[in-house]
């Protein structure tokens, strides 16, 4: 598992790019019937995938969290973002077609990933955070988080947002979980920026073409810095940093958190005046 460090505002300023990407993005998180594991130090997050083809993947707890099993102290969310598949919890499978949710409480002891199809394989990304209460497991299809559809063809940020673990929808400890599909033609995302002290964040950029790039922009708002970003890849955003973007065509994300609350309107809104 991959460990990451905090990294403050007075040393992000002096960061080349390559530093900046060796710090908050993470290029290689998808792995042929395997998965891969980050631990941030921010909340202290893991994240990571899991992409079965033809052999399932069993999540295993790493030495690093000295624990019996990975989810002994743990809330995981799981979001698939390929073909069909299913994820088995302690003997309970569920079934996940694209953009489908499953919360695991803690205490889950076995967890394991699979796809139906080998040619059509799915692709989990998930996000875990400590969690002091057992909630139960629980599945959301896309439907069920009651889509919202935001933003004018003028600014071309048109999008849908789809919420699935928060304070209305699946209950966790801290978690928060969702994403965006934007429009065909649009390429903003979160602009006007925001920063939210109380949580940090981290993003999964996916269904991307090969010829499609993200310009994603972190820092300090007065201190902006920018990452290039292409497909299934992820970036850590610390709670002082703001965390926008656009991309050179349409393209969807997940917005994954872990924090001090649920409330997914605790923004701090950065005016377009005073970004620099």
């Amino acid at each position: 598992m991959k460990m990451l460090l905090e990294t403050g505002p007075n040393e992000v300023k002096t960061m080349s790019t390559a530093q900046l990407r060796a710090q908050f993005l993470l290029p290689d998180l998808v792995q042929k019937d395997a998965h891969s594991l980050v631990y941030s130090m921010y909340d202290r997050m893991v994240l990571g995938c899991a992409f079965p083809v033809k052999n399932s993947v069993q999540l295993e707890p790493d030495d690093a969290l000295k624990s019996q099993y990975f989810l002994e102290r743990r809330e995981m969310g799981i979001i698939n973002v390929g073909g069909r598949g299913s994820v088995l919890a302690d003997g309970q499978e569920f079934s996940l077609e694209k953009l489908s949710c499953l919360y695991l409480g803690r205490g889950t002891r076995s967890v394991s990933f699979s796809s139906e199809n080998a040619e059509d394989p799915a692709l989990f990304f998930f996000l875990s955070t400590p969690a002091h209460q057992v909630f139960p497991c629980t599945l959301f299809h896309k439907n069920d988080a009651m889509p919202v559809q935001l933003g004018e063809a003028e600014k071309a940020n048109q999008r849908t947002i789809y919420k699935y673990i928060h304070k209305e929808g699946i209950p966790s400890c801290q978690l928060v979980m969702g994403l965006t599909v934007l429009k065909s033609g649009n390429i903003w995302n979160t602009m006007p920026a925001h920063t939210h002290l109380r949580r940090s964040e981290a993003y999964f950029y996916f269904d991307m073409a090969p010829d499609t790039n993200i310009i994603h922009l972190m820092g300090e708002p007065q201190e902006t810095r920018h990452l290039v970003v292409r497909n299934n890849q992820a970036i850590i955003s610390p709670p002082w940093s703001i965390h926008s973007g656009a991309g050179t065509a349409a393209y969807a994300f997940i917005w994954a958190m872990g924090g001090e609350n649920q409330d997914f309107t605790d923004m701090d809104f950065v005016g377009m005046d005073v970004l620099a």
